[in-house]
């Protein structure tokens, strides 16, 4: 039997194909805000900052084009505008006038970050202040920890890295972040803290940080490049995810309040696997390479770089982390905040 044509003015009653069309949910900027699956804010950030000492030094670092290292009095300049565009926290990396073997001045009361975080507590009560808790740029020999012949040795390492992070909380850190990936040395960190009335200040673990290639800029802006051989030994290989599961696991066991995995793009499945596991406030390093690597980019017009920053921003928060330490984060919130 033939099929009769719709009448005139009147939509067929005929069976139609299934044919979605994902585009009408893509139509404008509105439509296309009400069905954003990822969320992307300031609060989202925490903002790498390098501190010397002297006074008025703003030195821009070559290779990481609008980022500085920056006297103390710099640094509460810098912060108060950090504060005021929506930035929850800063994370601070001291470069010491001398270095020795043992890197003395990384756990000095008065030393650069100590005084660093006395002053930002002071004029900056409000912003959250977190220390890289390393050695690596107090050191002679620009390692993370003790060396001893050709080693760099675990457990010594981490007795004076336990002995960092509390001269930082007694200046008044908010939150200690140790970065030089020995093991045990959350639990002593954590001992150490609880023994002198610190039970409430939280560790955020470099976790999951691997031995990168993408670290080179900031070996230029924390003055920290090995004099002889490299971090293999204690950092992760690139090539292992299901290792990175049990590191995150032991650091967690030993008293860790947040993780982190570092770096971010060649590692958001590392990521995505670390918040699916362990279901913790997750936190990823955007770091200096790739950060340099989009400036250099746009600086030769190559990409629009805005709009790449924001889109590698989004693929972090997109692979499952909680907290991007970036140094994109002044201008990622200029823009989020129009």
């Amino acid at each position: 039997m033939t099929q009769q044509s719709a009448s005139p003015g009147f939509a067929s009653t005929s069976p139609q194909p299934d044919f979605r069309r994902f585009r009408r949910t893509r139509m404008t900027d509105a439509l296309r805000s009400m069905v954003r699956e990822t969320e992307l804010s300031p609060r989202h950030f925490i903002y790498p900052l390098f501190v010397v000492h002297g006074t008025k030094v703003r030195r821009e670092i070559s290779s990481m084009p609008g980022v500085f290292q920056l006297s103390v009095d710099e640094l509460v300049r810098e912060c108060i505008d950090v504060h005021r565009m929506g930035i929850p926290a800063v994370i601070l990396f001291g470069i010491p006038e001398h270095k020795d073997e043992v890197g003395s001045e990384a756990y000095d009361e008065h030393g650069i970050v100590q005084n660093a975080i006395r002053a930002l507590k002071k004029e900056v009560p409000e912003l959250v202040v977190i220390t890289d808790v390393c050695m690596c740029e107090y050191t002679s020999h620009g390692h993370c920890g003790i060396v001893r012949g050709n080693e760099i040795v675990n457990d010594a390492s981490i007795e004076l890295l336990a002995r960092e992070a509390l001269t930082h909380a007694q200046a008044g850190a908010d939150m200690v972040a140790p970065s030089d990936m020995f093991d045990g040395r959350i639990q002593a960190i954590r001992t150490i803290l609880d023994a002198n009335n610190f039970t409430n200040l939280p560790i955020m673990s470099y976790a999951a940080k691997y031995a990168s290639g993408f670290y080179g800029p900031f070996r230029e802006a924390a003055e920290s490049t090995p004099k002889f051989g490299d971090r293999r030994s204690h950092q992760m290989d690139s090539a292992n995810s299901d290792e990175a599961l049990r590191e995150v696991a032991e650091d967690i066991e030993e008293g860790a309040d947040i993780v982190m995995v570092k770096p971010a793009l060649s590692y958001l499945d590392v990521i995505r696997r670390v918040k699916d596991t362990f279901h913790m406030p997750t936190a990823a390093y955007n770091v200096s390479g790739e950060y340099s690597m989009i400036k250099a980019a746009g600086r030769n017009g190559w990409i629009d770089e805005p709009r790449v920053m924001m889109e590698v921003l989004l693929s972090i928060r997109r692979a499952g982390a909680d907290i991007i330490l970036t140094y994109f984060a002044k201008d990622a919130a200029r823009l989020l905040r129009g």
